[in-house]
This record gives C-alpha cells, structure tokens and sequence, in this order.
C-alpha cells in the first residue's frame, strides 16, 4: 500500500486536537495543496476564509448547530463557492449586459470549493493534523453573511476544523455500506426492499435499543435526529435564502 492510499484510509473525523497551533509551513503546504485541486474550466470559482480569531471560532461553535469542540480547533478553514469575483471581473472587462450568475454557475463553485477542501483534508491528514468537515456552516445564513462579509453569489459550501492529533490518540474506524449498496454497473440500481434491508443490517444490529429519539429502527432514529430535525429544517431555510440570489434574474 503506498503513502497517498495508506493516509486516505487511515484518516478519521477529529474533534479533540493538541493544544499547537498550525505552523505556517504546515498551513502554507496544506493551502497550496488546495490551490492544486482541480477545478471546473481552471475557473477556481471559490475562495477560501482563514479563522483564527477566538472571538469568531467562539461565534461558529454556537451558529454551527452548537458544538463546542469547534472553538477549540487551532485553525477553521470555510469554503465558499464564489462566483462574484468572476462576474465582477466580467464587468471590468466591459462585457455588455453581464446577465446574472445561475444556478450551473453555483454549483461548479460548490464542486471546486468542495474538491479543495477534500485536497487540504488529504494533505493535512499527511501532516498529523485532523480534520473535521462542518456541514452546519450553511446554517443561519444571516447571522454568516453579516460575520463573514460574505457578499451575494458566495455560498458556504462547507467548513473544517483542523488540529494537530493529540499525542496517542486513538482512533475510531466507523463502518462505511459495502460497495455492492454504493457502485453500480453502467446505470443506476433502485434498491429493493431485501437489499435495502441487507445494507442497513449491520447499523440495524449495532443501533442501541434505547435512544433519545425512541425510534423502533436505524431508519426512523435517523430520520429523526437528521432529517426532520430543528438543524436540517434551519439548514434548508438558509440555503434556500442565500440562493435566491441565483435564481431572480436581473
């Protein structure tokens, strides 16, 4: 197994980090090896904010479905899809009547800034520093625009917590579905009831018999915790609000 293989499965979400701050030769690799990732048409229709500050981890670790741990990480990066410098820069060149960016143009930036953001996971993972990806940053999109400065046609694609490991940490390995519920022969497999049940049998088996939630199966536990939770009807909400922007043609 080579290096790049051996990093990728060896890498975990972590929450708990060494109390050292990222070197900046450290931060330098692992932003360059974000500026490497691909991009749609060399476009890089994203950019990338540096959090350092307590007082704004502080804010994010309230605002990102409250998670204290997220104050602790040494260093926040958050990707933003970003057409506006793109269209902005239309406009410098004197195109005439710049129509507004699109939906098509949103979401090659969510998949650019998306792509870097996996590169700087790889990369930093290759350096003992742990990552953990922030889903919740496309929460309250009001209170993120205002503390961002985040300007229209910028969308929060998705933000990370990174830290050193702490000193013999051990890691928790989390099982992912096999590859037959997952990739697919040349066209898509609606999965029936029995294999439905075959992919979830394991997390059915695993799942504890009492929970918060008082769900009967895995099913029902996490559509509750996750789908039709207080977090996801908020997160719904604010991306709907910031994308509008995309959608009303000017």
């Amino acid at each position: 197994m080579n290096n790049v293989i051996e990093t990728i499965n060896n890498r975990v979400s972590l929450r708990v980090y060494k109390d050292t701050p990222i070197s900046d030769e450290d931060l330098n690799i692992i932003l360059n090896s974000a500026i490497k990732a691909p991009t749609a048409g060399n476009m890089m229709m994203y950019s990338i904010l540096k959090i350092k500050s307590d007082k704004t981890k502080e804010k994010l670790s309230v605002t990102c479905d409250n998670q204290p741990f997220i104050k602790n990480a040494p260093l926040i990066l958050i990707f933003l899809a970003d057409v506006n410098k793109w269209f902005n820069y239309f406009k410098v060149c004197g195109i005439n009547n710049v129509k507004s960016p699109g939906l098509n143009d949103l979401m090659l930036g969510i998949n650019d800034a998306l792509i870097a953001a996996q590169n700087v996971v790889i990369a930093a993972e290759s350096l003992g520093i742990g990552s953990c990806y922030i889903g919740d940053i496309m929460e309250n999109y009001e209170i993120h625009k205002k503390l961002l400065n985040l300007p229209d046609y910028t969308f929060p694609a998705c933000m990370l917590t990174l830290g050193y490991y702490p000193d013999n940490h051990k890691r928790n390995f989390r099982d992912r579905f096999d590859s037959d519920f997952v990739v697919f022969d040349e066209i898509y497999e609606d999965l029936n009831t029995d294999k439905l049940k075959d992919m979830f049998i394991v997390k059915e088996n695993n799942m504890p018999k009492t929970n918060s939630c008082k769900a009967k199966n895995f099913g029902e536990l996490i559509y509750k915790k996750k789908i039709d939770s207080a977090f996801s009807k908020e997160m719904n909400r604010s991306i709907i609000e910031n994308i509008k922007c995309f959608i009303d043609e000017k």
